[in-house]
């Protein structure tokens, strides 16, 4: 029980300066940082997820919170504390209704064909409307089908995930979440998005067929 208790004590210093440091990267960090980057940043012998642990419970209720983004972690804003940031965001950008509708589609039927996408909305997606969604990386490529021609298909990304704070695309919200956000105006979006797809496709080799006509 001694030898317990004086590992402890011993052991409680380095606990903090680990955790001091991982707390230090990532408030240095624009982008969330995955457990594989503290490792190689930490000093030999550190464990970064176990720091990660108590970070996540140190800033629980607080109003900077840990956030998991896909394989990352990050430093946010409390999710109910957000509409005091709304007056220091500057909106750069406004997505068309196109693009919302065809990023929304991405989202909840992922992973998505053009093909697919223009038969859930009914019409054409445009070169630029999909150009736009790349440019702000909340979409990319993911794995071609194993279908004639092979197509591309198309899933969201941890940089959309980080933007709307979310973990993984599995928690997405429903649509009268998204409309009472703001996200979406009240106008029904077209087709009907019902969870994921998440089926065994072939990786994108290339890219020179995606907008053939």
């Amino acid at each position: 029980m001694r030898d317990t208790a004086e590992k402890s004590l011993f052991d409680a210093p380095v606990m903090a300066e680990q955790e001091r440091m991982v707390e230090a990267i990532l408030f240095a960090s624009a982008e969330p940082v995955t457990l594989a980057e503290l490792q190689s940043r930490l000093p030999h012998g550190c464990d970064p997820a176990e720091a990660l642990a108590h970070l996540r419970r140190r800033y629980d209720g607080r109003g900077v919170t840990l956030l998991r983004v896909g394989d990352a972690y990050a430093f946010r804003t409390a999710p109910d504390l957000g509409h005091l940031m709304r007056k220091e965001t500057v909106e750069t950008r406004k997505l068309s209704r196109a693009a919302i509708e065809t990023l929304a589609i991405v989202a909840y039927h992922q992973p998505v064909t053009r093909a697919e996408i223009e038969e859930i909305r009914g019409v054409a997606v445009s070169r630029g409307t999909v150009d736009q969604l790349l440019e702000l990386e909340w979409i990319r490529f993911g794995r071609r089908r194993m279908t004639p021609g092979r197509p591309v298909t198309f899933v969201v990304t941890e940089t959309f995930l980080d933007h709307f704070g979310l973990e993984s695309a599995r928690d997405l919200p429903g649509l009268q979440e998204l409309r009472a956000a703001g996200l979406l105006d009240n106008r029904p979006l077209p087709g009907a998005l019902t969870g994921l797809d998440m089926d065994e496709d072939e990786p994108v080799t290339g890219q020179s067929e995606l907008f053939e006509d």
